[in-house]
């Protein structure tokens, strides 16, 4: 079964929106795996976010992903999934993002922008491993 990784970040949990993303998934045909409510750690976002270290907006975005909960979740369920969750998610800036998507219909700011997702099936297991390592493939 083809999977990735979503995670709503503290924005979405912080203005309640978890409930409607997670929705707007399942009315699409996916299925979650698991999903866990979090606060990430330094360690883990190091991980996460290993392409972007060193980066000048590295130390704000550690700063934004770890002031409250996120959550994290697993699902899967069509071909292609990370396909289907990074359309329906819409453009990283969600003014720019089409009405319709997440980030269009809910989101306002570039640097919130609601939720993250794997970008391609690579990153996808990579992201899931690190997450959720009980559902490593490898």
């Amino acid at each position: 079964m083809d999977r990735t990784l979503i995670i709503c970040k503290p924005d979405a949990v912080q203005r309640g929106l978890v409930g409607e993303i997670l929705g707007r998934f399942e009315r699409k045909g996916l299925t979650l795996a698991a999903a866990e409510l979090r606060v990430l750690d330094e360690e883990i976002l190091a991980d996460h976010y290993a392409e972007h270290q060193g980066k000048p907006f590295y130390p704000d975005l550690v700063a934004f992903m770890s002031r409250g909960p996120v959550l994290a979740a697993v699902v899967g369920g069509v071909p292609d999934t990370w396909r289907v969750v990074r359309e329906m998610m819409g453009t990283t800036d969600p003014l720019a993002a089409a009405p319709g998507t997440i980030r269009g219909d809910l989101g306002w700011q570039f640097t919130e922008n609601l939720i993250h997702g794997s970008d391609s099936a690579e990153s996808a297991e990579r992201e899931i491993a690190i997450f959720f390592p009980g559902l490593s493939r490898g």
